[in-house]
């Protein structure tokens, strides 16, 4: 498959994972589905800047634990991710705050990865 394809994929995905997060009780609110691509939008471009930024940051503690900690380095890239997303785009708010973050990048994770393998991507 093509990058055009698969990035359309991924924005379609993450704009269906939001909507479904949307429907569940963590406090992520998204108003309507044109809120929803924007936001995954917004969030594809901010999860390709930020990552390798908070990777670099994250890389001496990385080192110092042996990567024990590795998976948690990259759970909090993911929740500060997805709180910028929240924070830049008006009509995607996180209700209860940072509890909202962790528990919306949690799901985006499993809901993405459920719909992929449903997709057989």
């Amino acid at each position: 498959m093509n990058t055009i394809a698969t990035l359309l994929i991924v924005w379609i995905v993450t704009s269906i994972s939001l909507l479904i997060i949307s429907k569940l009780p963590f406090g992520v609110e998204v108003d309507t589905i044109q809120k929803a691509f924007f936001s995954a939008a917004i969030l594809g471009i901010v999860t390709t800047i930020v990552r390798p930024i908070l990777h670099f940051v994250f890389a001496v503690p990385n080192l110092l634990t042996f990567d024990l900690l590795s998976g948690i380095f990259t759970f909090m890239i993911a929740v500060v991710c997805f709180s910028l997303a929240a924070w830049l785009v008006e009509g995607f708010r996180l209700r209860f705050g940072i509890w909202s973050a962790v528990l919306g990048a949690f799901a985006l994770t499993i809901i993405n990865s459920l719909i992929y393998s449903l997709l057989g991507v």
